[in-house]
């Protein structure tokens, strides 16, 4: 019996060993902090708004650049020009009452230079997310329309982070 589980977790120390060998051998990696090209940034959208407080979060544990709040000292400044949310009915039942929504949320920003040359110009991003709505469980439904305006936020936050690491100054 011993011989039986002992060869069957050698089994799967072996399958293990070979899958991470594969990932390896194909270049995928986790994605971990993005270097930026400027040492440091200005936010123009308050610290204390969550998308605000997200980008300054991720801006920091890039481990190359610094948030300052003081914009005429800052190397690069990510001007947040629109942040709008929105929610449509996508069906009704058929009494007439809402079955889905839509949710969506759209970024427009621009990098600049202290010198106000257009690093990047004006982008738009946005995200959609979709829910069954019941007027039964109203707080609920509250609660996960809160929750998955959060998570485009931060898919909205990642785009932007990595639009910022894809920058490359002229040489």
């Amino acid at each position: 019996m011993h011989s039986n589980t002992a060869r069957r977790r050698l089994l799967k120390a072996g399958a293990a060993l070979a899958a991470s060998a594969m990932l390896a051998g194909c270049g995928f990696h986790l994605r971990g902090p993005q270097p930026l090209a400027f040492s440091t940034l200005h936010v123009s959208v308050s610290e204390f708004s969550d998308l605000g407080s997200a980008i300054r979060r991720k801006v920091e544990n890039s481990g190359t650049t610094t948030v300052t709040e003081n914009a005429g000292k800052a190397e690069a400044r990510l001007q947040i020009l629109a942040n709008e949310r929105g929610r449509e009915i996508l069906s009704l039942t058929s009494s007439g009452t809402v079955r889905e929504y839509q949710l969506t949320q759209r970024i427009r920003f621009r990098l600049i230079d202290n010198k106000n040359v257009e690093l990047i110009p004006p982008t738009n991003i946005s995200g959609q997310r979709e829910y069954t709505f019941d007027d039964e469980e109203v707080l609920g439904k509250e609660q996960e329309e809160a929750l998955l305006y959060r998570d485009m936020q931060a898919d909205l936050v990642q785009q932007i982070m990595r639009r910022l690491a894809a920058y490359r100054r002229p040489q």
